[in-house]
């Protein structure tokens, strides 16, 4: 054991002598000096690579095996029956109606508004109520010559109406009152020491009447159908100036063999005060006519027969034609017809209500209200174009060609030299005369967003007369437009803007006068264009704001000849439900 023990401690010094005399003889033999001229830059050699793209299609492949066995087993779930209730059909719920309401305001040029309007609630039986309506104005009209005169006006209406439901047919009737008041305030703005008093210029018109009307209500338009009315009206003028006319009109229709047959009728008889001049009167027509009606085309055969005032037979075609172009969009229509318009002194008084009512002078007596001849169309031609826009609107465009015998115009009074005040420019009588009208219509509404909504309309007309120069007050053209403006039935407001072409006026035009020596004398009435403008607000549904204003353009537009017109006009008010 301590042999080798001694062979390693020899070996190792050994080998510890070794190093050291071989860096002792190194440090004698290694040293050198090496001088470097140029910097050392390693570099490698250019080595061209290999690249390639890798593989991405997996080229293992897994294929799971699966062992499974479907043990079947029926579903049997608990249920119950309960029974099912039957469906039940109800009405959607009706909106509350209200008894009436009442609407009230006030305008400039002293002008008081006032609606009553009072009614049963919802009935199968019937309906009845009261309808109330005062408009007036109290204040001065300024003519041409500066000067200021009374121009006040009063409109009042009242009406008590019924109305009874029965199985087959609805019976109505109402007592009706019209008054209205007009100052003949314009005259001649040359004369200016004619001063009349207010009492002298008042003209008042006065209508008292009733109807009664029996309609029959069909479900099948087979059946047959009825609609007549009887009426009768009392019209007051002066304490010797009236008139009593009652009469019939309706029509009856059943269908036929695939064809709507029938016949209209009409029955007016007057009674006329003896101060009138004019004697007792009466009209009877008969109108059989013949219908047929498609999906895309319609027409009817007819005419009339009507005896006028002087007992003259008088025969109208009643004949209509039209057939669908394109379902909705596009429909064509003609029509060959005739009428009678009856110039009754109420009709007459609302167009024009400053007739001359008196004897004076005793030529002018022959043109009162009451002795304006009926204005017979012995022939009409309509033909046009209709349908629906696709815009939530329908549009219309037609034109006509009219042949009327005894066409109203209507010519002042004026007399310069007189002091009479029925001769001063203010008082007018009618003029007739046979003319060939030829219009061109176009009309057209609709939706422009689901608030605002909109309509037109204009007409031109043009008249060939025989003795007269122009169609005396009567527009070339007339148009009119509007929007309305809706928010949830909450706020409400509309703008109309009308407008009126060129018309002509005559004074001393009438040949009752010419026959005095007097020269007719023409006026040039310019365009004239009005805007009125409308907003309420619905405070709830009882309560409402309103405010209308009409002629903001201040435009300056007299009616008739010497006639100015109040400018601007506003009224505001209120309207509470019952």
């Amino acid at each position: 054991m301590a042999k080798p023990i001694q062979l390693t401690v020899l070996l190792a010094f050994l080998s510890i002598l070794g190093a050291y005399a071989q860096d002792k003889n190194q440090e004698t033999t290694l040293k050198r000096e090496v001088t470097l001229y140029n910097p050392y830059k390693p570099s490698l050699n250019e080595v061209r690579k290999i690249s390639f793209l890798p593989d991405l299609n997996d080229t293992v492949r897994v294929r799971p095996v699966f062992n499974y066995a479907v043990s079947a087993k029926p579903f049997s779930p608990d249920y119950s029956f309960s029974p099912i209730k039957a469906a039940v059909l109800q009405p959607d719920a009706l909106p509350k109606l209200y008894k009436g309401y009442v609407s009230l305001g006030y305008g400039n040029h002293l002008s008081p508004f006032a609606d009553l309007s009072i009614t049963n609630e919802r009935s199968k039986k019937g309906a009845f109520g009261f309808y109330g309506h005062h408009f007036s104005s109290s204040d001065d009209v300024v003519l041409e010559n500066a000067k200021q005169v009374y121009g006040g006006y009063m409109d009042n209406d009242a009406s008590l109406f019924g109305k009874a439901f029965f199985a087959k047919n609805t019976f109505e009737a109402s007592l009706n009152y019209t008054q209205r008041v007009r100052h003949a305030y314009g005259y001649n703005p040359d004369i200016f020491d004619y001063n009349p008093a207010k009492k002298d210029l008042r003209m008042n018109y006065s209508n008292a009447g009733a109807k009664a009307s029996l309609t029959s209500l069909n479900l099948d338009s087979s059946s047959f159908s009825y609609d007549f009315r009887l009426f009768y009206n009392y019209f007051y003028h002066l304490s010797d100036y009236s008139q009593n006319n009652g009469g019939l009109d309706g029509y009856m229709a059943k269908s036929f063999k695939g064809f709507y047959v029938g016949s209209g009728i009409s029955f007016v008889d007057y009674h006329n005060s003896d101060s009138t001049g004019v004697g007792n009167q009466y009209i009877f027509a008969l109108n059989p006519f013949l219908k047929k009606r498609t999906d895309q085309w319609n027409y009817k055969l007819g005419f009339q027969a009507l005896f006028d005032r002087n007992s003259t037979l008088h025969l109208y075609p009643d004949l209509e034609l039209g057939f669908t172009i394109v379902p909705s969009y596009l429909s064509f229509f003609a029509a060959l017809s005739g009428k009678m318009e009856r110039n009754d002194p109420l009709k007459i008084a609302e167009e024009n209500p400053y007739l001359v009512n008196n004897q004076y002078p005793a030529m002018i007596s022959r043109g009162n209200l009451f002795k304006v001849p009926d204005t017979d169309h012995k022939l009409i031609v309509t033909a046009g174009l209709k349908g629906n826009t696709g815009a939530e609107g329908n549009y219309l465009i037609s034109a006509s060609y009219s042949r009327i015998d005894n066409l109203i115009f209507y010519t002042n009074i004026l007399f310069p030299d007189t002091i009479a005040p029925r001769a001063m420019g203010n008082y007018f009588l009618p003029i007739t005369d046979h003319s060939e009208l030829t219009s061109l219509h176009a009309e057209m509404n609709g939706k422009l967003t689901g608030k605002l909504s909109y309509w037109l309309k204009a007409t031109y007309y043009h008249y060939s007369l025989d003795t007269e120069e122009h169609p005396w007050n009567r527009p070339e053209w007339d148009g009119k437009f509007g929007l309305k403006y809706n928010l949830r039935d909450k706020i409400i407001a509309s703008l109309d803007l009308t407008a009126l072409g060129k018309r002509w006026e005559v004074i001393n035009g009438a040949y009752q006068v010419k026959q005095a020596g007097l020269l007719a004398e023409t006026m040039e009435m310019p365009v004239h264009f009005n805007l009125n403008l409308m907003g309420e607000y619905r405070y709830s549904r009882i309560l409402s704001f309103w405010i209308r204003c009409s002629n903001i353009s201040f435009d300056h537009y007299n009616e008739w000849a010497y006639y100015p017109t109040y400018r601007f006009v506003g009224l505001v008010g209120f309207t509470y439900s019952l």
